[in-house]
Formats: C-alpha cells, sequence, structure tokens
C-alpha cells in the first residue's frame, strides 16, 4: 500500500497510517487461497440508489421479516439497499449478507474505498453528505478524529448488552465495536532453533545485540501495524524513554518497511514462500493460525510464534453515518453486525475476535492463536492529541 495525505479539519495536512491491517492478514491471504479454499466471500463494489426507508419489502410490499433485526424509518418508498463503506480488506461470507437479507428485506451493497486511513479520510470530508449508510473499519487509533467530526449518528444497537464492554469506547454509542484483534511481535520458530538462541519476550529484549538485525517494523506513517508497535514502545518506556529506545533499535540494525505486506512477505523469513531473512516482524496474534488453516501442505504446528507482551490492542468499529437517506436500512445492520451470525463468522474471514462475549470460535482458530491476558491499550483522544508528534518524531529518529 502506498501512503496517503491526509485533510484535516484544521489547515495543516496530517499524514495518517494506512488500513487496520488487523484483518488485512487473513483476507488477503484468504483471497490468494479462496479458489482452493473457497473461504473468502468477495466484496460487491459499485453505486448505489439514494431513497427513504419505511420498513417494507421493495419487492412485495409486504413488512420484511425482522428475527432478531427491527428496521425502522418513517412512511414512504423503502430504499431496499444498504451501502457499506469499508477498506479493502473487510471479508465475511455471502451467507452471512444473504441472511441479513432475508431479515430484513434490505440488500447490502459493500463499498470498498482503499485503506481504513483512506476509507475514514473520506468520511470526515463527506460529513453529513456521506458516501454510503454505514461505515465499517474505523479503529480505536482513528476514532477521535472521526468522533470530532460528527461522522456518525448515535445509534445503540439492539444487542449493545452482549458486547464486551471493555470495547465500547463512545458512551453515546455513535460506533459500535464490532471486532478486537492485537498488533504483536511475531518470530520465525525455524529461524531460533537454527540460531540456538531464544527468541525475544519483550520490547526491551529486542535492543539485545544478540538480536541485532533481526527485527523488520513498519513504518508507522505509511501502516497501521507500524503506528500501533510505535504507540506500544510509547507506552511501555514513557515519554522519557521511547525516543532512546527506538534510538537503540536503530543502533541494532533495525529494518523499516513502508506496509505490513513488505514486511511480512518480502523481508520476514517466517511467512510461507516469503525470501526474507529477518526472524522478527510485527504483525498479528492472529499469524500464526492464518499461516496454518492457509498453508499448502498440512501443519500440526504453526511455524511462527508471538511475542505476548508486544502486543497492541486494536478494535474496529462501524457506525450509521450522519446524514444517510437510509437511515432504518442503516441501524438494522449495525443491530445485524452484532448480531450471532455476522460475529461468528469474522474469525475466519477477518482472523479477529469477535466483540460479542460467548461467541464460538473455530477450534483451528483457539488452537493457533495467542490471546494476550494484558494488552497495551492508549486512550483514543490520547492518540489522537499526540499521533502527529509521535509520528514526526520517529520519523526523524529512524529514517534521518
Amino acid at each position: 500500500m502506498s501512503p496517503f495525505q491526509i485533510d484535516p479539519v484544521d489547515p495543516a495536512p496530517l499524514h495518517l497510517p494506512d488500513v487496520p491491517d488487523l484483518p488485512v492478514v487473513p483476507a488477503r491471504r484468504a483471497r490468494r487461497f479462496a479458489a482452493a479454499l473457497a473461504v473468502v466471500a468477495v466484496a460487491l463494489t459499485g453505486c448505489g440508489n439514494d431513497g427513504e426507508a419505511d420498513g417494507s419489502d421493495a419487492a412485495t410490499g409486504d413488512a420484511a421479516p425482522t428475527n432478531d433485526v427491527s428496521p425502522t424509518g418513517s412512511a414512504g418508498p423503502r430504499d431496499p439497499l444498504v451501502q457499506l463503506v469499508t477498506h479493502d480488506s473487510f471479508s465475511i461470507g455471502d451467507h452471512v449478507l444473504a441472511d441479513f437479507t432475508d431479515q430484513t428485506g434490505y440488500e447490502v451493497q459493500v463499498l470498498a474505498s482503499g485503506d481504513a486511513g483512506a476509507t475514514v479520510n473520506a468520511a470526515v470530508l463527506t460529513a453529513g453528505n456521506p458516501q454510503g449508510d454505514v461505515l465499517f473499519g474505523v479503529d480505536n487509533t482513528l476514532l477521535s478524529r472521526a468522533l470530532e467530526a460528527d461522522v456518525f449518528v448515535p445509534h445503540e444497537p439492539t444487542d449493545a448488552d452482549e458486547l464486551d464492554r471493555a470495547l465500547v469506547l463512545d458512551d453515546q454509542w455513535r460506533v459500535t465495536p464490532i471486532d478486537r484483534g492485537d498488533v504483536c511481535l511475531n518470530y520465525d520458530v525455524a529461524a531460533y532453533e537454527d540460531l540456538a538462541i531464544d527468541p525475544p519476550t519483550s520490547l526491551a529484549d529486542l535492543v539485545d545485540p544478540a538480536y541485532d538485525g533481526q527485527l523488520v517494523v513498519e513504518n508507522p506513517a505509511t501502516s497501521s501495524p507500524g503506528l500501533a508497535f510505535l504507540l506500544a514502545t510509547v507506552v511501555t518506556f514513557g515519554e522519557d524513554g521511547w525516543e532512546d529506545y527506538w534510538s537503540e533499535l536503530v543502533a541494532n540494525d533495525v529494518a523499516v518497511s513502508a506496509g505490513w505486506e513488505d514486511a511480512y512477505y518480502g523481508v520476514f523469513s517466517g511467512s510461507a514462500g516469503s525470501e526474507g531473512d529477518r526472524p522478527l516482524v510485527v504483525s498479528y496474534a492472529s499469524s500464526p493460525p492464518a499461516e496454518v488453516i492457509f498453508s499448502d501442505e498440512e501443519l500440526d504446528a504453526a511455524p511462527t510464534g508471538v511475542v505476548v507482551d508486544s502486543c497492541f490492542q486494536q478494535v474496529e468499529f462501524a457506525g450509521v453515518l450522519t446524514g444517510t437517506d437510509n437511515e432504518a436500512g442503516a441501524r438494522a445492520l449495525v443491530d445485524f453486525m452484532v448480531g450471532e451470525t455476522f460475529q461468528a463468522d469474522i474469525p475466519l474471514e477477518m482472523f479477529v475476535f469477535p466483540a460479542r462475549t460467548g461467541v464460538d470460535l473455530p477450534p483451528e482458530f483457539v488452537e493457533y492463536t495467542t490471546v494476550p491476558d494484558d494488552p497495551i491499550t492508549l486512550d483514543p483522544a490520547t492518540i489522537d492529541a499526540q499521533r502527529e508528534d509521535l509520528v514526526q518524531r520517529w520519523t526523524e529518529l529512524v529514517l534521518g
């Protein structure tokens, strides 16, 4: 992915990271193996119809079946189409969206609009006159900016009580948590067996000369896992220590890639098909099960491991866009995204954890995924206030 320029509310341009890559890992992998594995849905793109909603079925004139989803709206012609604006790595089963249509009468049109940062930027610039009805993919590193721009209208979903309350970061319910995952250091298991040394177990270990020339990270100005890793170091080492830490990483020959795909598939030695030679990379807690599930050969163990103490939590949200012409359909879709059908499909489609509690996870996902008990977190408002300065200072320290 290429960097992109954000035009914020104030006159100064702000250079922000790209897609919240947490879903990119499996979605890209899944798409590469889709023909053989038949596990990834193809997103639909295009332009939708404008209209108003009244909760009736446009095709038959009958009341749409609701089950646990209850679209509401004013009287008048009903728009049967709900447009879901999202990033390119969104993936959910076709049967799931078909269930939504069966339950509500609404059809979903997925409008993939680039990486998540660009998607959020466009939503900010078109607030009040949105490109669609619902936005999915804004995460906790970009959340405050979207909320300040009034991108979303409040909507508390019908199953709000079933969500993990720790993931509800907006008490006005302008956004609803849909999934969570963790950006973590990954290591190549076989490489460390060959080196006859243990992999690192903490961020502090990375500056040890034993790991000289072994780490590749992503640029936080152009990659969301890169930004998440930078934030993890700031939280861990504090305002007075994180710059010294990065200076030591530079002295220990850290490599920098523009984005996750180049780092993971081009520089890291532990990914399938990679010709890279560095056994440490900033990736995800869910990368090991992705390696197992999408391997060309059957594996009984993951080829990569996770440094649990390095993990930074990311949460993805959905919300009803301010100014939508189909608010009833938009509210119904957000309700459905919190429901069991949608939530249960998330792990093997986007390789992240559902935000709903009590959802049964696929056994292979559980077996090969390391879940940090206490991931590193940072308040979205703090991220928003410090992000630009942190990235600028990191650039000066690391890239000179």
